[in-house]
C-alpha cells in the first residue's frame, strides 16, 4: 500500500505565501516533450488539475485503453477536452522524449493519433535508460491532433498513459528542445516507496520564467534548457533534457534523470 507524505511549507515570493509540496511517487514516466497534458498541468500551462499536477508520472491504468487518463479515476481531467489544452506546433516527424521515475521492464510503446496506431516501438522486456526518445512520422495526421502515447509494462498488466496535443505540419514546424514540464527523480530500478496525496494539496504554482543565465543558482519556475549549468547546495549540475523546475525537485534529488553533478 503506498503511504501518503507532504514535505514542510516552503516560502515562496512575498512573506507569509507558501507552497505544499507532495513527495516523489510511487510512480513512473511521462512524456515531458511535447509536453502531455499531464506535463502541461505540472507546469502550471493549465490551472486548477488536481493530483496530476503533483504526479505527472502517475497515469497507470491496465493495458488496452485509449482514453488519455487510462481509465484511472484519478486523472480523469486528463479526458476533459472543454480545457482546450495548447498544441505544441510541430513538423510532421516529431521525436517524443519520456522521462522515467521508475525504470520498469517494457514490452512495447505505442502511439495513437486519434485511435489510430501510428507507431510501435518493441522493447522485447529490456529495461530502459532514464530518458527514453521516440521519433515518430506523423506525416498521415496533419492539422490539430491527440496523440495517445502508452508505455506497456513487461511484466505487470499495467501500462502508462499521456496525451499529447499537437499541430502537426502547422507553420515553425518544430518539436520544442524545452519542455515545459516537471523535473523527475533519478531514475531507480526499483519504484521510491512514498506516495503524494491522491487529493490535490493547496498549492501555489509558480509561472515559468525565462531561461536562467549560466551558473546562476537553481530556482523553481524557471525553463531549463539542456546544456545549462546551475549550482544548488554549493554544487554544480548540467542540465540533461529541457524542463520548467517546481520546488521539490531540486537538482541533487534528480541527479542523472536530468541533472549531472559537475
Amino acid at each position: 500500500m503506498r503511504r501518503k507524505i507532504a514535505y514542510p511549507l516552503a516560502a515562496l515570493g512575498m512573506a507569509g505565501s507558501t507552497l505544499v509540496i507532495a513527495s516523489p511517487a510511487l510512480a513512473h514516466g511521462y512524456v515531458s516533450s511535447p509536453p502531455s497534458r499531464q506535463a502541461q498541468c505540472a507546469a502550471g500551462t493549465v490551472k486548477d488539475c488536481g493530483a496530476i499536477q503533483f504526479e505527472p508520472q502517475s497515469v497507470e491504468a491496465p493495458k488496452g485503453s485509449k482514453q488519455c487518463n487510462g481509465g484511472n479515476a484519478s486523472f480523469t481531467v486528463l479526458n476533459d477536452e472543454s480545457r482546450s489544452w495548447p498544441a505544441t506546433t510541430v513538423g510532421t516527424s516529431v521525436k517524443f522524449n519520456w522521462v522515467l521515475t521508475a525504470r520498469h521492464r517494457t514490452a512495447s510503446w505505442v502511439y495513437y493519433v486519434d485511435g489510430v496506431e501510428a507507431a510501435t516501438f518493441n522493447d522485447n522486456n529490456a529495461i530502459p535508460e532514464a530518458i527514453v526518445s521516440h521519433t515518430v512520422d506523423l506525416s498521415r495526421f496533419p492539422g490539430k491532433r491527440t496523440v495517445l502515447a502508452v508505455w506497456n509494462i513487461g511484466d505487470t498488466a499495467n501500462a502508462f498513459y499521456n496525451c499529447v496535443d499537437l499541430n502537426i505540419g502547422g507553420s515553425g514546424g518544430s518539436t520544442p528542445t524545452t519542455a515545459p514540464t516537471t523535473a523527475p527523480t533519478t531514475a531507480p530500478t526499483t519504484a521510491p516507496t512514498t506516495k503524494p496525496p491522491t487529493a490535490a494539496p493547496t498549492a501555489t504554482t509558480v509561472a515559468p520564467t525565462t531561461a536562467a543565465p549560466g551558473g546562476s543558482e537553481w530556482a523553481p519556475g524557471v525553463s531549463y534548457k539542456t546544456g545549462d549549468v546551475v549550482t544548488y547546495n554549493g554544487v554544480s549540475y548540467k542540465c540533461r533534457q529541457g524542463h520548467t523546475s517546481i520546488r521539490s525537485w531540486e537538482p541533487s534529488i534528480f541527479t542523472l534523470a536530468l541533472w549531472l553533478p559537475l
